[in-house]
């Protein structure tokens, strides 16, 4: 990425629409909502489509790692890192089901407890009714960048 305030990721999914993956003002990254495709394709890990495109099935698990994942990346190509986190906000279109996978996946990429000396970012966790491709989960973070 560029030192252009909007940065866009060359690794990370394209955005499906007019938004960059991220925008820096001062030493903040505000990134836009993160889903778990894959850059260059239709794939949703952890997504099985009909012929229509509905969703026939899904994995909670494998769609928040792949988020976390995309995350990782659009951190990384924006120059800022996952330890540099201050803010989460996720969005679930199923909480009763699937927040308490979401949870275990997000205690697994954020390990440090509070009084570890590397506290946790803060976080917020939304049940919507749809998002805009057929995914159950997005995320969205702000962290620092040197």
């Amino acid at each position: 990425m560029s030192n252009d305030p909007m940065l866009m990721s060359s690794r990370a999914p394209e955005p499906v629409g007019a938004y960059p993956h991220a925008k820096r003002i001062g030493n903040m990254l505000y990134l836009s909502g993160v889903g778990p495709r894959k850059r260059g394709s239709k794939e949703i890990p952890g997504v099985t489509l009909d012929d229509q495109g509905n969703i026939t099935s899904y994995d909670i698990e494998a769609q928040c790692r792949s988020c976390f994942e995309n995350v990782k990346t659009i951190l990384e190509d924006a120059g800022s890192s996952w330890e540099n986190i201050v803010d989460v906000l996720v969005f679930l279109t199923n909480m009763k089901d699937d927040f308490q996978t979401y949870n275990k996946v997000y205690a697994e990429y954020f390990a440090g407890p509070p009084n570890s000396g590397k506290p946790n970012p803060t976080r917020t966790t939304i049940e919507i009714t749809a998002l805009p491709t057929p995914i159950a989960v997005e995320v969205k973070v702000i962290a620092t960048i040197d």
